[in-house]
């Protein structure tokens, strides 16, 4: 038996996938493909979760193991875990930003022979973007100049403050203990 799942995102309204699996494939199969279609970088953390009709998470089934209890994704054979039509998961694949695609188990068709499984029968839409940095940072980013021109570097020099103007105001601060040297300090500072 093949199961058939759609992908959303709640980034762009355009964008859907359409898979089909064979129910005895696993969630690390629907890792991989979800990964090479969207073109994500493989070595960024992910997890699927089942989910209530509300999209809210359930069980983890995380890329490796954990230690906390949760299972793996190799372990998750989609007939064990995929109980009913419409069956929700979430894919998780931006923890810091909380960004997950919207999985729903559609239904059951029969394997056609020749075609290799699990595969992509429907592609709409720009995948979302697997990283995003808030706006601070995009900020930051945009400041940032990079030259290529070596004889630059003195007249740059020359131009730019100093590192103690930039973060001192130019006033210089009490001289620091050699640290690195323990017999410098005194017993009081101990």
């Amino acid at each position: 038996m093949v199961y058939k799942f759609v992908v959303l995102s709640d980034e762009d309204e355009s964008f859907v996938r359409e898979f089909e699996f064979l129910e005895s494939q696993t969630l690390l199969d629907f890792h991989n493909i979800i990964q090479d279609e969207l073109e994500y970088d493989k070595s960024q953390m992910a997890s699927f979760f089942l989910a209530t009709d509300n999209w809210e998470k359930e069980e983890e089934f995380t890329l490796f193991d954990m230690g906390t209890g949760s299972s793996t994704m190799d372990t998750a054979i989609l007939e064990e875990i995929i109980f009913r039509k419409n069956q929700k998961l979430l894919y998780v694949f931006d923890f810091f930003n909380d960004r997950s695609l919207f999985v729903e188990y559609t239904g059951e068709t029969k394997e056609i022979e020749d075609r290799e499984y699990p595969v992509c029968t429907n592609s709409k839409g720009i995948p979302p973007k697997q990283v995003v940095f808030g706006t601070s940072s995009r900020k930051l980013y945009n400041n940032i100049v990079v030259s290529d021109d070596e004889d630059d570097d003195d007249e740059v020099d020359d131009v730019e403050p100093e590192v103690d103007d930039l973060f001192l105001g130019g006033e210089d601060e009490e001289t620091l203990p050699d640290f690195e040297n323990p017999e410098t300090l005194s017993e009081e500072d101990e």
